[in-house]
């Protein structure tokens, strides 16, 4: 596999510009996909503006001046994906890896008491030896559980220090949720139905605006509403 990629290749969700040089940091393997992560490198450089060259950069990450969900990481290649939170201790600046609705990967500020949750969602579910649970995140953590109350598609509010569910949201008629693929990326919509495919076809979820999609394209965040700061039109 290539270490490199161009940045007229590169993935519409990272929202670079694309002739000013020809390549660009392709992200490592890691918690997340290269088409729903961007290199924390870029994410400094060009999003954040921190700094002005690709060495500035790795310099920055490489004194340990940059947190993703309360740990140092001084890979420049790590890949940052929706919901992780970015911490510069230094400046006590706090941000949160959101989409727009042109499917581009957007900052928004947030607390520092916001940047200590998570919002997760639950891809996958496995039974390990001695009965227990293990819940697979989208960010690539594991957890484990006593009891099966969680259904995949579903959404964890977790403390990232403690690593401890504060609250279960599920996907479910009435609640709130961010669209983060499709058709219609980054809008707020209200799930109305819930569609189970036979097959390997995934399951259709219907909104109560008119339209239906896939359920990996659903990321619920809340009942009545939101459990994060959504996007302001000052995202970065």
């Amino acid at each position: 596999m290539s270490k490199h990629i161009k940045r007229l290749v590169a993935p519409n969700s990272w929202g670079i510009q694309r002739k000013i040089s020809t390549w660009v940091t392709k992200p490592n393997s890691g918690p997340h996909a290269v088409d729903r992560s961007v290199p924390l490198l870029v994410l400094l450089r060009d999003m954040l503006k921190m700094c002005d060259s690709a060495r500035e950069a790795k310099h920055i990450i490489g004194n340990r001046n940059i947190l993703v969900d309360g740990r140092t990481v001084t890979d420049h290649k790590f890949p940052v994906g929706f919901m992780d939170v970015i911490s510069v201790p230094k400046t006590g600046d706090h941000y949160r890896m959101m989409m727009d609705t042109h499917g581009r990967f957007r900052l928004t500020s947030i607390t520092g008491d916001e940047a200590k949750t998570k919002l997760l969602r639950i891809e996958n579910k496995k039974t390990l030896p001695g009965g227990k649970l293990q819940l697979n995140l989208h960010d690539g953590r594991n957890m484990l559980i006593e009891k099966n109350i969680y259904k995949t598609g579903d959404v964890l509010k977790v403390d990232i220090e403690q690593n401890k569910i504060l609250k279960h949201i599920p996907l479910k008629e009435g609640n709130l949720a961010l669209l983060v693929g499709g058709s219609h990326p980054g809008e707020l919509v209200t799930v109305q139905s819930f569609q189970v495919k036979r097959g390997s076809s995934q399951n259709l979820i219907s909104f109560k605006e008119g339209f239906a999609t896939v359920w990996d394209h659903v990321f619920v965040i809340g009942a009545k509403s939101p459990e994060i700061k959504l996007l302001e039109a000052g995202a970065i």
